[in-house]
């Protein structure tokens, strides 16, 4: 007996390329980017702490700290892009 495929159960609207309104790509790709950049950093900080010589209990205060600091840095970027992804869905609506 041959194996026949599952049927692709892949909606349609899930394959089509997002369409954003040309006035608002290049806001929303600066707020994404910014995002980027700094989860980057971020990320090369926490392992310069990690990879460290010092007591384990100082990294991991640090660590928090730059937790911390990453969470209030990108929160403003967040807002921003939380309103911008709304205003986006009421256009398309």
């Amino acid at each position: 007996m041959p194996i026949t495929p599952e049927p692709n159960t892949r909606s349609v609207t899930r394959d089509a390329p997002r369409m954003y309104p040309p006035d608002l790509r290049p806001l929303l790709q600066e707020l994404l980017a910014a995002l980027a950049d700094m989860d980057l950093a971020h990320q090369g900080e926490v392992a310069i702490v990690r990879g460290s010589n010092a007591e384990e209990w100082l990294k991991q205060t640090v660590i928090r700290k730059l937790e911390e600091r990453h969470r209030e840095r990108r929160a403003p970027y967040v807002r921003q892009l939380t309103a911008l992804e709304e205003r986006i869905r009421r256009l398309a609506a």
